[in-house]
């Protein structure tokens, strides 16, 4: 990809407002601590080392806002960031840190948006995000499913102990998204103001450029790469990151 002087330049979106009840922990996940530092701290630390890293928002609870501030203060006192408060839903909270962006001046031609709660992501698997949004426009990390995928007819009204199977799609086309996912941030501009016009609500960013009729890329990444959710994720982050430290 080029040395840090001449490769592109991109900015982050990393939400970090999930709340810790499906762990079952009193504090916002990403501001657990293991090995030493904060999962939001581990997280943001290759968008840092690759280098191109400009500027980070960090939409957080509003409780925490402070906390974010003085993670990121200590551990990276040279990155330009703003934290500010995150919206109800995922999708609102990219939302507003794009807001972010243009009030603080910010014109990077890169976006990227991801989970605070990643904290396994790799330099490489960003880098190669970002080449692919480069060539493309558009691009996210994804690895193939591992199980067959079972599309169903699921009725809202209807209370059923089992749904009726619709369609098997081939699981070579089946793929798992994660993040990073990497845009032109005109683009990905340009969906979430279409969003916000139809109302449409999507799973991540890359689905809201979708709805714009616009392709998007997928770079495969690593199973590794998983969203800390439930209490095994975290035990398996402690385990491999303290183990890390030994």
């Amino acid at each position: 990809m080029g040395t840090p002087s001449n490769r592109p330049r991109f900015a982050l979106i990393l939400p970090a407002a999930g709340s810790g009840q499906r762990l079952g922990e009193s504090i916002p996940k990403p501001y657990l601590s293991v090995a030493g530092r904060t999962i939001l701290e581990h997280t943001l630390q290759p968008f840092v080392d690759t280098g191109a890293l400009v500027h980070v928002v960090i939409p957080t609870e509003k409780n925490y806002i402070q906390t974010a501030k003085q993670c990121v203060a200590s551990s990276f006192p040279a990155l330009s960031f703003d934290v500010i408060q995150g919206g109800k839903e995922r999708q609102y909270s990219i939302e507003k840190g794009l807001d972010a962006m243009k009030n603080a001046g910010i014109d990077a031609q890169w976006v990227a948006v991801h989970d605070a709660v990643r904290p396994f992501i790799t330099v490489d698997e960003i880098q190669r995000c970002l080449d692919a949004a480069v060539q493309f426009g558009a691009a996210i990390v994804a690895v193939p499913a591992k199980d067959t995928i079972k599309m169903v007819d699921i009725d809202a009204d209807h209370q059923t102990v089992a749904h009726r199977i619709e369609d098997t799609p081939p699981r070579a086309q089946c793929w798992q998204a994660q993040t990073p996912q990497i845009f032109d941030s005109s683009l990905l501009k340009q969906a979430y103001e279409n969003a916000r016009e139809l109302s449409i609500v999507g799973t991540d960013d890359a689905s809201l450029v979708e709805a714009l009729d616009r392709d998007v890329y997928v770079v495969e990444g690593r199973r590794e790469n998983f969203k800390i959710t439930y209490p095994i994720d975290l035990t398996l982050t402690r385990w491999l990151l303290e183990g890390e430290e030994k």
